[in-house]
């Protein structure tokens, strides 16, 4: 992926790319929000070194080498990586753009082969099956499900069809892996929701929001809630990329459900399948759901029969005045896909799977920031913030080599559904925070379509 492109979806899809408020938070992630003065205190010298991802920029003649450098981080004789669980044999149904990335992001884990394979073109079939060599086909999703062999499922179709699906997958025992927005309506999408939470305890439903699993937001996550950006006053994300979402097809029937994107009977648009996981991701740093949404569309390109805008914008508001503003055009591919969080103290910048703080002239000395690597960015000098940046030392690497290191957030999302199976440990991206971030799109897209401002009303968020 490259940043959001892993959000691109589906049976011959693209896109996708959520949502939990204090009360859902787990103990995880509530041990992430810790005071500036915990953070400092709790670790050493070398174990924040290694979260940074950085070597001392000033510091004791004594410590350099005799060139005056730093010496190079040493290998940690202790570090050990978690033991790998056993394997979990996978079912992919909907075998688009999405469902083909997702089959090639699973061949990358060590544990998770593919047995079986669905979708009713057969085309994308034999497409999919030069990944999946191995994996049985089917052309009926039933006869996927009735596949003793397959653990667990992970559904990709267009998002119209995800609930007859996900209900069938639940109800047939198997763990589901379910591509975000989990449904194109708040009655399907709450009735996925409550089969997901009346499943048993060990078997595991997850939705896909990726960045709940991407260790680089995570990463960024501990530094935001340390306090170290001072008073969030807004944020802000993005998706360019020049590109018609339109595809061609000699069939006049498939080429309309190809293009299923483009029509307001089966798509939430840009706002909704592009812009869910940054926009979840906000409310997750923040611990809070919107309480309104203004959105804006309009076709400035792309002049043919679709109904969904080429560009869009929509501003998300929370509680206490702080703004989100989510901008997605597919008329220019300038920019590119990022998130910034602004702060009194710091902002915050995510982009391409890195991510940097750039500290105010005013903002306190928080102690850490001389040991961090400083990167030029955007004619500023920006922190870098690396994650799993103690593995990368540990391995022997240079600490630049942390962020060139770092995987796609959906191969990040599908090892820790993994995980979640094996350890029978609730997801942190459950049905809650699914269903939480779907209602928030769903409005959103509303709004788009109708240029309007919406009120969210608590009670669109209860299950």
């Amino acid at each position: 992926m490259k940043g959001v492109p892993v959000l691109k979806r589906r049976l011959g899809s693209e896109p996708s790319v959520g949502k939990l408020g204090r009360s859902h938070m787990n103990t995880s992630e509530s041990n992430a929000d810790v005071n500036r003065r915990d953070f400092l205190k709790t670790g050493s010298l070398a174990a924040l070194m290694s979260a940074l991802g950085g070597i001392p920029i000033t510091g004791a003649e004594p410590g350099k080498l005799a060139d005056g450098t730093p010496p190079p981080p040493k290998v940690d004789p202790n570090y050990k990586e978690k033991p790998l669980g056993p394997p979990v044999s996978f079912g992919v149904i909907g075998l688009g753009m999405q469902g083909r990335e997702i089959l090639t992001q699973l061949a990358k884990l060590p544990n998770a082969p593919v047995a079986g394979i669905c979708d009713t073109y057969k085309s994308s079939m034999k497409r999919a099956s030069e990944t999946a060599p191995k994996a049985e086909r089917y052309e009926d999703y039933r006869a996927l499900l009735d596949n003793k062999n397959v653990q667990a499922v992970v559904i990709a179709t267009p998002t119209f069809l995800h609930k007859e699906l996900t209900l069938a997958a639940l109800q047939a025992g198997k763990h589901v892996y379910l591509e975000v927005p989990l449904a194109h309506s708040v009655d399907d999408a709450r009735a996925i929701a409550l089969a997901a939470q009346a499943i048993p305890a060990r078997q595991i439903f997850q939705a896909g929001l990726q960045f709940r699993a991407n260790p680089q937001h995570h990463h960024v996550l501990k530094f935001f809630r340390t306090g170290a950006c001072g008073k969030t006053s807004a944020a802000s994300s993005q998706f360019n990329k020049k590109q018609s979402w339109r595809r061609a097809s000699p069939n006049a029937e498939r080429e309309r459900a190809l293009n299923w994107r483009l029509y307001q009977e089966t798509t939430l648009g840009l706002v909704g399948e592009i812009g869910i996981n940054p926009v979840d991701c906000t409310s997750w740093f923040l611990n809070a759901l919107p309480v309104a949404v203004t959105g804006f569309g309009s076709t400035l390109l792309w002049q043919d029969d679709r109904q969904t805008p080429d560009t869009v914008q929509a501003v998300f508001e929370y509680a206490g005045g702080v703004r989100q503003i989510f901008a997605s055009t597919l008329t220019s591919s300038f920019g590119g896909e990022q998130q910034t969080f602004l702060g009194s103290d710091a902002s915050i910048l995510i982009r391409d799977n890195r991510a940097w703080m750039f500290k105010e002239a005013d903002s306190p000395l928080l102690g850490w920031e001389v040991y961090a690597r400083k990167d030029d960015i955007l004619n500023e000098q920006g922190i870098a913030l690396v994650a799993n940046a103690t593995k990368i030392l540990a391995q022997g690497k240079k600490p630049a080599e942390a962020a060139s290191d770092l995987d796609s957030p959906l191969k990040y999302a599908l090892d820790k559904f993994v995980e979640h199976i094996n350890d029978g440990t609730v997801p942190t991206a459950g049905w809650q925070a699914g269903f939480e971030a779907t209602v928030t799109a769903i409005k959103a897209s509303e709004a788009v379509a109708k240029n309007t401002r919406i009120v969210l009303e608590p009670g669109w968020f209860l299950v």
